[in-house]
């Protein structure tokens, strides 16, 4: 509902003093803000006051989660063999403790618990963080592949301590990772916000429900987009500005959109996709395949296949070469 704005034409009055707080009328304001939030426009899920997770607090864990598994790069230079578990477990506690809430107030926005109790709440925000925890090890083998991807890939890169301090990308996928894994559990806002922080602080957009195998390297990375249906093989290289998305967005009988349906492309094990390529659509891009810079592509390529910018320009060629016969024919 839309509503007309007014204005004044009354001048604000001046007072040597100041500008007291009754000049801004803010019991009017208050009171017309009250009326939108309670009853024009209530956005609040199922209509109630909800706490959601907390940015800096979901912020915070993913810093610690993060020296829990790389101790001396993201956590304290000077540990040795000895101190270095002691350390991993205080910082996993602290981190757990303030998760374990985040994930409980995301939980109050799901369906899923709409008839739970608060205990009952509580107690699965509890569980999925401690099978969260149990998932640990298993996320650090896969961001390690990661790391050696990353070597492997990029000539620029000396060390793999450059590559977890200084690559934007690797930051992406250690968020994406860990937020994979919780989403999963059904810790999905939370999940959401981790890579939302990954999101603002390097520029690469990897929707937390994708799935993403081993080795998996996104070169320079600004502006890559991996939308929520996504699926990405072993050993896949991205390169900057580019999206694997959604070529459309059905909607049922009364228009609105359809939700959580594959609308975005499978991409298979071993493919180079370089910088610019927008690839939409449930389109499969075929294993060991190399998409050139730029491309814009909506249809499947079979495995090996090389993609450039020449070869779309020749089928678009052919293609409306082929449509113009069909209309002379039609003519005739």
């Amino acid at each position: 509902m839309s509503a007309k704005i007014k204005t004044t034409d009354r001048a604000p009055r001046a007072s040597s003093q100041g500008t007291s707080p009754q000049d801004w009328n803010l019991d009017g304001i208050v009171a017309g803000l009250r009326e939108s939030r309670e009853i024009r426009n209530n956005i609040r899920f199922r209509g109630r006051i909800s706490e959601l997770p907390d940015r800096a607090s979901v912020s915070q864990v993913m810093e610690q989660i993060s020296a829990a598994l790389f101790p001396t790069h993201y956590g304290r230079a000077d540990l040795t063999s000895d101190s270095m578990d002691y350390y991993v477990g205080s910082t996993l506690n602290g981190a757990f403790t303030v998760l374990a809430e985040q994930v409980r107030r995301g939980l109050m926005f799901s369906t899923d618990h709409d008839n739970d109790s608060d205990e009952n709440i509580r107690q699965r925000a509890s569980r999925i963080v401690r099978e969260f925890g149990d998932l640990l090890p298993a996320i650090r083998d896969m961001l390690v592949s990661d790391l050696h991807a990353a070597f492997r890939g990029d000539p620029s890169a000396t060390s793999l301590s450059e590559i977890l301090v200084c690559f934007p990308g690797m930051a992406a996928v250690i968020h994406y990772r860990v937020a994979h894994a919780l989403y999963r559990l059904g810790a999905t806002l939370p999940a959401r916000l981790i890579t939302e922080i990954a999101h603002s602080n390097t520029g690469i957009d990897i929707h937390p429900a994708a799935e993403i195998g081993e080795s998996f390297f996104i070169d320079h990375g600004t502006g890559v987009v991996v939308g929520q249906t996504a699926i990405i093989g072993d050993r896949v290289r991205l390169y900057q500005m580019v999206t694997l998305g959604a070529k459309s967005f059905p909607a049922d009988e009364n228009g609105a959109l359809i939700k959580g349906i594959p609308r975005h492309p499978i991409v298979e094990d071993d493919v180079v996709i370089y910088s610019g390529a927008t690839i939409l659509g449930r389109i499969t891009i075929g294993a060991g395949s190399v998409i050139g810079g730029n491309v814009w592509l909506t249809q499947s390529v079979p495995p090996g296949s090389n993609v450039t910018q020449a070869q779309m320009r020749n089928d678009c060629a052919l293609l409306y070469d082929v449509c113009a016969r069909k209309d002379d024919a039609q003519q005739d």
